[in-house]
């Protein structure tokens, strides 16, 4: 499994760099969630097409500024049309698409998902680079690392988790486990699903969950169950975590509270 996993990863960086832009893009199309934010918060004026998740509040950090923008569909054909000098994608998704754009020899940069801060650094800078915007990236890093050094240190860290739908947990890794970490507590997930009695029997100090959905579920309806609703919990906002980004430093700003 880990000899795929690196083989996955060479391939990616092979194709990014055959398919390396010689300049800064001008015009660029986002194919995923990740990425609008990115291209959103760095070079607005250069935006050709976002995703419709974009404009979705729920998930989405940047959702109210990308209504003044175009909505793409991850299609060749959509993509095509707008006459991008560069595509931004993630590494899942849209695969299709992104094999059909690189033959016709549109420039795409697949980014990864960042699981902790160090990651967000190195992936702000590049995509900032590649935009031609270094300074902005510069500056959504000051202010990132800003909100990360105004957390207290603790001296004895509380015990805390991430507990989302169906019970999956925060776990060694993740980015609920950076979130944790960067806010002075000690992350107890599993980075499996948590069941109801396990944390009735052994409750953390802090329970982190998101936002209640416009629409739940039994999924998220297990979040308010009476037997955790002793537990001091914090809620954070999807759109801070779902991508890890500069903007998730703001989750980090909400449990250090």
């Amino acid at each position: 499994m880990r000899n795929a996993a690196t083989f996955t990863v060479i391939l990616l960086m092979l194709m990014n760099f055959m398919a390396e832009p010689t300049q800064a893009a001008d015009w660029v199309v986002s194919l995923n969630l990740c990425t609008d934010q990115l291209l959103g918060l760095l070079a607005p004026e250069k935006i050709a097409g976002l995703t419709p998740l974009a404009r979705d509040p729920a998930i989405s950090y940047i959702s109210e500024a990308a209504k003044a923008f175009p909505i793409v569909r991850p299609s060749a054909e959509s993509v095509l049309a707008l006459m991008p000098d560069l595509v931004l994608a993630g590494p899942y998704g849209a695969q299709a698409t992104i094999a059909l754009l690189r033959e016709r020899g549109v420039p795409v940069l697949q980014v990864g998902l960042p699981q902790t801060f160090d990651a967000i650094r190195a992936q702000l800078r590049e995509v900032a680079d590649v935009l031609g915007v270094p300074e902005r990236g510069e500056h959504l890093e000051e202010e990132m690392d800003a909100l990360l050094d105004a957390a207290p240190p603790r001296l004895q860290p509380p015990r805390a988790v991430f507990w989302g739908a169906r019970g999956q947990s925060s776990g060694p890794g993740s980015l609920g486990d950076s979130v944790l970490t960067a806010a002075g507590f000690t992350d107890v997930g599993t980075g499996r699903r948590m069941a109801l009695e396990t944390l009735a029997a052994h409750p953390p100090d802090l329970l982190v969950v998101p936002e209640t959905p416009a629409f739940p579920s039994l999924a998220t309806d297990l979040l308010d169950h009476p037997a955790v609703r002793r537990i001091p919990r914090v809620v954070v906002p999807p759109s801070l975590i779902i991508c890890g980004g500069p903007w998730t430093a703001l989750a980090v700003r909400l449990l250090a509270e």
